[in-house]
């Protein structure tokens, strides 16, 4: 047995673009951006809508996605009409489902292969099969290119390279053994995420994750068939991403500018949408990565806009749940009080990296080693 049961009493309900959640400050909407790939253009109809129809800003998430908050009752198909226009809602009965990680900076710098067709390869097929609708909001894939940035953050769904002809199916973080070449990957992960749904179906329905199930990861693999290799051991997932200019593999630069806090506003937003000559990448990390740029010659703009690139700022150690005034059961404004603890140097736990959060539920945790700094009422407390 590979997993001890959750018990489920209600459905998954993680907001979307169009099902959206209401906080304390308002409506709550996710945008799904699969792969963190955004071009220019989608960056600004993002910054725009934050502008227009709520707080003013854009929450990065650990899954790459991008989240507007205090949105104004009944904006959600305005919204919903905004990001289609510009193809960031492909599906309206798959826009929750479609949650996608990938490496960064794929075909850019270093790794086994280029995993960024995989992508939309995956997430056309997830969305063009009806039955893939049902996927709870929380499943998620992530294609690594072999570098082992994204492969252990414990995708349900997983793609590793192995070298350049050899690709492993990965389920809930564990190599299956099950292989597939770069050609026939994207087709593995989406019988694997079908088959993920009927094991589902066995067990009830209401799990909402792979390692939710009883013997998840042996019954899907095996539900799939086919000759299995030595399982690999899974590289662990890095504490965080890269920071500052990075050197790619052609001679030009990406930079990759840290969100303190993940909240990025729409000034900002704007800045790395004029900055960026392509595509831009959202990261695991609550960064964004501009790449292809012929230098560092927009370094200084972007830091002058409250951008880290410093790969050695405390800001790529500290993470907070959204806490008052967004969510009505935190004890305390704990953005506030980091963004505080920060600037004068007071990081409790040595400034380890930290994680804050306004009551016991310790949203938004991210995996891996972190100290968790608690508020009480009182105060905060560690662990």
């Amino acid at each position: 047995m590979d997993a001890i049961p959750i018990p489920r009493d209600r459905a998954d309900a993680c907001p979307g673009a169009l099902q959206t959640h209401p906080a304390a400050d308002g409506a709550l909407a996710r945008v799904r951006v699969p792969g963190g790939a955004l071009t220019p253009g989608q960056l600004r109809v993002l910054a725009a809508a934050a502008r227009d129809l709520g707080d003013g800003a854009l929450e990065l998430t650990s899954r790459g996605n991008v989240q507007l908050r205090g949105l104004r009752p009944g904006s959600e198909p305005e919204l919903g009409d905004r990001l289609a226009a510009v193809g960031l809602l492909p599906s309206a009965t798959h826009e929750t489902a479609r949650n996608v990680l990938a490496s960064v900076l794929s075909g850019r710098v270093g790794g086994l292969l280029d995993v960024r067709s995989w992508v939309p390869a995956f997430d056309t097929g997830l969305c063009a099969d009806p039955r893939l609708a049902a996927l709870p909001g929380r499943f998620l894939a992530a294609f690594d290119d072999g570098r082992g940035d994204v492969a252990g953050l414990g995708a349900d769904v997983g793609l590793l390279a192995l070298d350049s002809r050899t690709v492993a199916l990965l389920l809930a973080g564990t190599d299956t053994g099950l292989r597939a070449g770069p050609d026939g990957a994207v087709a593995l992960a989406l019988a694997a995420t079908r088959a993920f749904l009927a094991v589902r179906e066995q067990q009830g329905g209401t799990a909402w994750r792979i390692a939710e199930l009883t013997d998840g990861r042996e019954r899907i693999a095996t539900a799939l068939g086919g000759r299995r290799d030595e399982p690999r051991t899974v590289p662990r997932a890095p504490a965080g991403g890269p920071a500052g200019a990075v050197r790619q593999d052609d001679g030009r630069t990406a930079l990759v500018a840290v969100v303190p806090l993940g909240r990025l506003s729409a000034a900002q937003a704007d800045l790395l949408a004029a900055t960026a000559p392509g595509d831009l990448q959202l990261t695991p990390w609550r960064s964004i990565a501009v790449p292809d740029l012929p230098g560092t010659g927009a370094a200084p703009a972007l830091a002058a806009a409250g951008l880290e690139l410093d790969p050695g700022s405390a800001w790529i150690r500290v993470t907070t749940c959204a806490g008052r005034p967004g969510c009505a059961k935190s004890l305390a404004d704990v953005r506030a009080d980091a963004v505080a603890a920060v600037r004068s140097g007071t990081l409790p736990a040595n400034g380890a990296r930290q994680h804050w959060v306004g009551c016991e539920r310790r949203c938004g945790r991210p995996s891996g080693e972190v100290v968790d700094v608690v508020a009480t009422g009182e105060g905060y407390r560690l662990g």
